[in-house]
């Protein structure tokens, strides 16, 4: 239960993010709030304490999407930005999650069902859907870490 909440408000943060544009300008960060304070290269190479030519450096470097998460933490500083950093999932947490245990719950009794046809003891499809669903609660109901074995 405490699991399946903290997984909710997880999924409600993250979607806030999802919704967010994910463009990046074509000159990179950097380059665009630097130029928009109408700071030079040489002002911002001082306040961060490196060469002007570090400066043009990480300006591409983080346009190419190359910098580090530190490089690009100093300058953010040095141009009064917080660097914000995160893993925004394609679909909501819980989705993913029982998706995984779907599909392993109907791998597992599509295996069962092979092995039976095979024996001539064939199922139902209303007794396979319901022997999903029961492995499909099960997983889900369990150790996380299984699903992803």
């Amino acid at each position: 239960m405490l699991r399946s909440l903290s997984l909710q408000q997880l999924d409600r943060t993250l979607g806030l993010w999802r919704s967010l544009p994910r463009s990046r300008p074509n000159g990179g960060w950097l380059r665009t709030i630097r130029q928009a304070l109408g700071m030079t290269t040489r002002q911002l190479a001082k306040s961060v304490g490196v060469s002007q030519g570090a400066v043009t450096d990480a300006e591409r470097t983080e346009a190419k999407g190359d910098i580090t998460l530190a490089t690009l933490q100093r300058y953010a500083a040095a141009l009064d930005c917080e660097l914000v950093y995160a893993l925004v999932p394609k679909h909501p947490l819980q989705e993913i999650v029982e998706g995984r245990a779907d599909r392993i719950a109907r791998e597992q009794v599509s295996r069962v069902r092979h092995s039976m046809a095979l024996e001539n003891q064939a199922t139902d499809k209303g007794q396979e859907k319901r022997q999903i669903a029961e492995l499909r609660k099960k997983l889900l109901e369990g150790k996380r870490s299984r699903l992803w074995q």
